[in-house]
């Protein structure tokens, strides 16, 4: 049984409005950093389309200073798939955003046969360039030196679009909430495990299923241009760019996000 926490939000059918419904498929979101699972819930509404949601929180994340930490990309990725077979999920439409395309891309590597389709939002295959691996340690020594509460003021204004933060502050004090709902230590192993990442693009010729990309107009973590890159480095994939939101995409433009993201799953589905 996996120890993986994690959100499931079962299908549900117009001819069966009041129950469980019968799946279309299975979707698995796997959230950025430093945040958990709860930043998907904009896309819960995708199961009124027949997809049972999986929403995986990455380890430790979303359990405070209890939380327990990991040390690599294939250390996440083996957790998510412990937790599709203790689910007996044998195949699933899998996406990440931002880290959780890290981890998306270790499970390309290592289980590739789990993948009925695959998203990635807001994220790039390259490892750290030197300049970056030596800012996840500066941001390791601050974390363990000031708390999850200096990461949130550092990240945010990186995290989020300028028109969100000018039009949403709300949105704005529900990403920090979310960043500090998580320990020292998880961020730390979070920081470790992406600076020390592979290089994953030579994954991207190797890909074969249905993949859509997306990225926010906004982003400036991983702007458009990356995401065009990416896009085409991917045979047959399909890009979609979502105006007025940055790195977090899918939580700043939900209506915009789930369109594209529920058209991709028409057509996997």
């Amino acid at each position: 049984m996996s120890r993986l926490r994690f959100l499931d939000i079962p299908a549900r059918l117009e001819s069966d409005p009041g129950g469980r419904g019968r799946a279309v498929g299975t979707l698995v979101l796997i959230h950025g950093f430093p945040l958990s699972g709860h930043i998907w819930e904009p896309q819960f509404v995708l199961s009124e389309n027949g997809w049972r949601v999986i929403v995986p929180h990455l380890r430790g994340f979303d359990e405070g200073a209890a939380g327990r930490s990991a040390t690599s990309m294939d250390d996440y990725a083996g957790d998510i798939i412990d937790l599709l077979d203790s689910l007996h999920i044998e195949q699933a439409v899998i996406g990440g955003l931002s880290m959780g395309g890290y981890v998306t891309f270790a499970l390309l590597r290592n289980a590739p046969a789990y993948f009925q389709g695959l998203l990635l939002a807001d994220t790039r295959p390259q490892a750290d360039s030197p300049e970056g691996r030596q800012g996840r340690e500066r941001m390791i020594a601050t974390v363990r030196d000031k708390g999850p509460s200096a990461v949130a003021d550092d990240m945010l204004p990186k995290l989020l679009g300028d028109s969100t933060r000018r039009e949403h502050p709300g949105l704005v004090e529900e990403v920090r909430a979310i960043i500090m709902s998580n320990g020292a230590e998880t961020i730390a192993g979070a920081l470790t495990a992406m600076m020390n990442r592979p290089d994953s693009t030579p994954t991207l010729r190797q890909i074969r299923v249905p993949t859509l990309v997306v990225c926010g107009e906004e982003d400036a973590i991983t702007p458009p241009a990356e995401a065009e890159a990416l896009q085409a480095g991917i045979a047959g994939s399909a890009l979609e760019m979502i105006p007025k939101a940055g790195h977090l995409s899918n939580l700043e433009a939900p209506d915009a996000f789930n369109r594209v993201l529920e058209a991709f799953l028409r057509r996997v589905g």
